[in-house]
């Protein structure tokens, strides 16, 4: 029976009449007929305003790593509520959760609470150019940091032509104003030698590299090994303060972030989304040397009258302690495992390209013989057919990201049931797609 969105169309109707695109977020409009609105979310699923359910693999881009309505966590939360919220005054859960935070992630000497990964990176970056003395950043090309001025910048890919050089670089949309472009430095991912021909002709201007370790908004394409090693040497060489934004990453892909996985400490790092499993909370951390910069009076400004909130502080404190102290983590990649697994063979009987980018609990799916090595590499991958299948999977009741550049998210809940559900309505929707595109 074909899905309906009568409620959700009905619903977009009256909203686009208080809210911009009906929505709270850009990123939240698919379509006028096409967007939904969601009325819960239990486990590993979701249930839209029609009643359509979904197996959900956006995880609202990465925050829920236990699953929705988390019993641990919500009572947790609810016990937060009874301290009375927000005092614009300090409590000891702050220092409780930031020592257990220096103990998962080595470089996170000393510690500060935000509300958002767009407000940590925001701070990582004020602190770094108060430590360095320079106001230009590097960021990679496909690399996202959040939405404010100075980092809405980015590489056009989708109509660049190799042969004219560099991609151009781009505002995010209206209202970025243009003085912050000068501020931004790019590279490719995985390209050492760029980066060190960057610093050593603008070295006296960057004070500061931001870098995801595993893209999230560009499939989970990820950085190699060597790549991270040689990018600590040249930070440390040519004064950069090196900003690992693990927004995304952190308490995820390992207990200590991608710096576990790539045995590389940043000097500031960025940590939000999982670590309050849905729950508005971020940090911004690292070494105490560069975050003693933080106040005084001739310090670095930090502060929010919501930040350290008594509800997500106990929310995170929990979550927090559970991806510590059991093997949540361990099992959702495990899942990730298998489902990349049962995709590759649904996909193999059928002769279609394809391979996985990053962390099995972050996955990107590409539609090409191997996963590009930098963002791009993405032009080079069959994204008409992930963006023909996406709207495909959400019929059958699968909830991906329409755009192939954005990973598959996994959590503690997804289950046997969800993956073997998956795996047969991923399977019927790879057939849809292949008659459609006539492939």
């Amino acid at each position: 029976m074909p899905r309906r969105l009568d409620k959700s169309n009905s619903q977009f109707n009256r909203a686009i009449t208080k809210l911009p695109l009906g929505v709270s977020s850009n990123f939240r409009y698919w379509g006028d007929d096409k967007t939904i609105y969601i009325k819960k979310g239990k486990g590993g699923r979701l249930w839209d305003l029609d009643d359509n359910q979904y197996i959900d693999y956006r995880l609202a881009y990465g925050p829920i790593i236990l699953g929705y309505q988390d019993e641990r966590v919500d009572e947790a939360a609810r016990n937060g509520m009874n301290m009375g919220g927000v005092f614009a005054l300090a409590t000891e859960l702050e220092y409780e959760i930031a020592t257990r935070i220096s103990g998962m992630v080595k470089s996170a000497e000393l510690v500060r609470f935000s509300n958002s990964g767009t407000e940590a990176v925001m701070a990582a970056l004020r602190i770094a150019r108060s430590f360095s003395g320079k106001d230009g950043h590097v960021i990679l090309e496909g690399g996202y940091h959040g939405v404010f001025s100075e980092v809405m910048w980015y590489s056009e890919i989708e109509d660049w032509d190799p042969k004219t050089g560099d991609p151009d670089l781009m505002p995010y949309g209206n209202g970025i104003p243009k003085i912050t472009k000068k501020l931004n430095y790019t590279a490719p991912i995985n390209d050492a030698n760029a980066i060190e021909d960057l610093f050593k002709k603008s070295g006296h201007d960057i004070g500061a590299f931001l870098v995801e370790p595993i893209m999230g908004n560009c499939c989970s394409i990820s950085a190699n090994q060597q790549y991270m090693k040689d990018i600590r040497y040249l930070c440390d060489k040519h004064e950069v303060v090196l900003i690992i934004d693990e927004v995304k990453t952190g308490f995820r892909v390992a207990k200590g972030g991608a710096q576990e996985l790539y045995n590389v400490d940043a000097d500031l790092c960025t940590f939000a989304k999982a670590m309050g499993n849905g729950y508005p909370i971020a940090v911004v951390a690292g070494k105490e040397e560069i975050m003693r910069h933080v106040g005084g009076d001739d310090g670095v400004v930090h502060g929010g009258t919501f930040t350290g909130h008594s509800v997500s502080l106990s929310a995170a404190s929990k979550t927090l302690e559970i991806i510590d102290e059991t093997d949540a983590l361990k099992n959702i990649e495990e899942y990730g495992k298998k489902l990349q697994h049962g995709i590759s063979k649904i996909l193999e009987t059928r002769n279609i390209a394809h391979d996985f980018s990053g962390h099995p609990s972050m996955m990107g799916l590409f539609f090409s013989e191997k996963v590009p090595t930098d963002y791009r590499g993405w032009l080079n991958s069959d994204y008409q057919f992930y963006d023909t299948l996406a709207p495909n999977l959400h019929e059958l009741g699968i909830l991906v990201e329409p755009d192939s550049r954005e990973p598959w998210f996994l959590c503690e809940s997804h289950d046997m049931k969800c993956l073997n559900e998956t795996l047969d309505k991923f399977e019927q929707a790879v057939d849809i797609t292949k008659d459609k595109l006539n492939t």
